[in-house]
């Protein structure tokens, strides 16, 4: 079984299928952090270490690649040791009768 990790709206799941890493286009860190979601509502972030962990986009989806364990953290939530492996980032989202949103944190 792959492992999983969620703190709020954001899920973790590390990536079972092969990478071309030809196609993986870094995202920018803010500082020394990669910005894995921020908060509509409160302006707070989950965010890991830029210097254990890669962020980048492949083919429109987030991942990341943590090279050392590391740790999410969040304003509000304890936080969340991550060992390392590469890593589907996903938004969660929830079902309104009106549409398909994005969580808001």
């Amino acid at each position: 079984m792959s492992k999983q990790y969620r703190q709020g709206d954001v899920f973790m799941q590390e990536v079972s299928e092969k990478i071309d890493s030809s196609k993986l286009v870094p995202i920018q860190a803010k500082g020394n952090r990669h910005i894995l979601a921020e908060g509509e509502v409160t302006g707070h972030n989950h965010s890991v270490d830029c210097q254990t962990t890669g962020l980048f986009d492949y083919l429109g989806k987030t991942v990341m690649v943590v090279d050392e364990t590391t740790f999410i953290e969040h304003q509000e939530h304890a936080p969340i040791e991550v060992s390392p492996g590469t890593y589907w980032v996903v938004r969660q989202r929830e079902y309104t009768p009106q549409a398909i949103q994005r969580v808001q944190d």
